[in-house]
This record gives structure tokens, sequence and C-alpha cells, in this order.
């Protein structure tokens, strides 16, 4: 049994009772949370906070965890457990690409903990361990982001592209690239980044996380990486497999990004989940520009990097980045 094996197996059992797959959402309305106000349209985003989530030492809290993203998918798909949740997200047979962000190092990259409860939920409604695929750009980072590496055709996969790319150049809008070998052979999708800011494009969450998925990444910097993110996503091997994001806003940081900044990181204690990429960003940029104005900084645009791309992602059909016409629930 490999490493990756046995420590998943670890977590499963660490969360075996925390997580009934029985777990049905409930509402709770958090005035004091944000200035977001449900409404009636297509989009809709979940948000899930919970402050007993992150214990004092830093360590998250398993159970609680899953009960959050129960809540949310439960809310989100609108059935009773989640279970149904997922049934109605992916399939058992397909090969399930789980997209992180490591290449901040531990302290701003995406959650293990977050991760493997994601994975439990799928390996439980059917989805086998071999079909799970958790990666990013180099296996280095994710090493150094604290994740175990395993290749083994038995258990779940977790490693870098590193070099291996797709040999023929695909073009999206004004993106030329060669896509990742892994984000090809996935059938579907799950995006978990890291809620935090970026120096160039504003914010760095769902949509820009994919630039983990293309070799030239450094091409596509200009304008404040507009419209280059919005057109790499209009891709058909994210914009057709994506299934969902979760944002981990467990830790964010509203400042200094994309890169690790003790300073100006806080405990949201919370996910952003949808199936509408370009919401989920949008609520994101909204949640991160709300800290900012509570620590006396300027918004993002004030301080010459607005988040264009997730308006541009919007024009070119990916989603709605209208707050005036998201739903967004809290639970």
């Amino acid at each position: 049994m490999d490493q990756t094996r046995r420590r998943f197996l670890k977590t499963a059992a660490m969360l075996a009772a925390a997580s009934p797959l029985s777990v049905v959402a409930r509402m709770v309305n958090d005035p004091s949370d944000g200035a977001f106000t449900p409404r009636t349209h297509k989009a809709s985003v979940v948000i899930a906070r919970r402050p007993s989530v992150i214990h004092d030492n830093g360590d998250i809290d398993h159970g609680v965890l899953a009960s959050m993203i129960a809540s949310s998918l439960c809310h989100m798909t609108g059935t009773s457990s989640v279970a149904e949740a997922w049934r109605s997200i992916v399939k058992p047979s397909e090969i399930i690409g789980i997209k992180v962000n490591a290449m901040g190092g531990r302290p701003i990259a995406t959650h293990q903990t977050l991760v493997a409860i994601v994975a439990r939920q799928l390996i439980a409604v059917g989805v086998p361990e071999k079909n799970i695929i958790i990666w990013d750009r180099l296996t280095a980072e994710l090493e150094r982001a604290g994740y175990t590496i395993s290749r083994s055709n038995t258990g779940i996969r977790c490693f870098g592209t590193d070099t291996e790319y797709e040999p023929q150049i695909e073009t999206a809008g004004s993106v030329g690239t060669c896509f990742s070998r892994i984000i090809t052979q996935c059938d579907a999708l799950i995006n978990i980044p890291v809620l935090k800011d970026h120096d160039l494009s504003g914010v760095s969450l769902g949509l820009k996380n994919f630039y983990g998925a293309i070799h030239n990444p450094n091409k596509y910097h200009d304008n404040g990486c507009d419209p280059f993110i919005a057109d790499l996503n209009t891709h058909p091997y994210i914009k057709q497999k994506l299934r969902l994001t979760i944002i981990d806003g467990l830790r964010a940081q509203y400042n200094g990004g994309p890169a690790y900044k003790q300073q100006w990181q806080w405990p949201y204690g919370g996910i952003i989940v949808s199936r509408d990429p370009v919401a989920a960003d949008a609520v994101g940029t909204a949640c991160i520009e709300e800290k900012r104005k509570e620590q006396g900084l300027p918004s993002l645009a004030q301080a010459g990097r607005p988040p264009l791309h997730i308006k541009t992602a919007s024009a070119r059909g990916l989603g709605c980045d209208d707050l005036n016409k998201i739903t967004i629930l809290r639970v």
C-alpha cells in the first residue's frame, strides 16, 4: 500500500463519522458576513463559512469542513444528500482531475484536507480511486505544498505536469499553447483554487488557476492577463470539462499575491462553491475587495490592477459576473 493510499485511508477514517452522506444542507443567514444579498438568477454561488473550521493551532477541522462541503453541494444542486449532489455532477466512469494551486507553498496552497474530503466523497459515490488525479503545474510545487506524490494506477494519483505537454499547439482566442497531458486525459475537472489577490490580474482564483495547465503562461500576463485568462477558459479542454469550482478560502490573502505574504493573510474560514466559474470568481473578488476596504487598502481598480478578465470571461459566455444577477446563498 503506497503512502498516498495510507494517508487517504487515514483521512477517510477520521471523516467517516463526521461526514455522513446523508448530511442535509441548512441555511444560515449571517448579516455580518459581507454585503451580499441572495437574488434569483440562473447563476448561483454558495458561501460556507465556519470560524470553528480552523483550530487555534492552525489545523483544519475535518468534520466541520466536510459538513461545509456537503451543505454547499446540497444547496447548489437542490439535493438532500451530498451523494445525490455528486452524482448530479460527475459519473463514476469518468477520469476526474482535481486542479489545485500549489505554487505559493504550503501556507497559501489549496489545503490537502479539503482535497482529501472531496476525493473521499467521490469514492463514496462509486468513483474508483484510480480515476482521481490531483494535479498542478509542477510536481516539486505539490511536494513543497505538502502533497504526497503518487503515479500508481491502483490508487489516487497526485503529480504535476512538469514537461508532459501535448505536442500540438491549441488556440483559444488570443492564446496559443500546448496543454498538459493530464487535462487532456481527464473527462471532468474540479477546480480548487485559493482565495487570493494577484499583483497583475487583481485576483488569482478559479479562472486563472488554469494557467497551470499550459506550457507558456508567462506569455499571457500583459494588460493584467486580459483577455488571455478568459480566452484560455473558452477552450473545450476547460469549458467542456469543468464541472465545479470550489474556492479555498480557509486561509485567504487580500494583498501581495500570488506569493505568500503572511501580513496580508486572514482566516476567512470559508469556501465558495459554484458550477459557474465566472460567478465564483466575481464573488471571490467581492470578498477580497471587502477585506481590502476593511483594512484601509484601495480597491483593486484604484491599485491599478482591476480583474478585467472576469468581465471578459462573462462576455465570452463563460458565466455571469454581475453580482446583482447571481444568487448568493450562505450556508
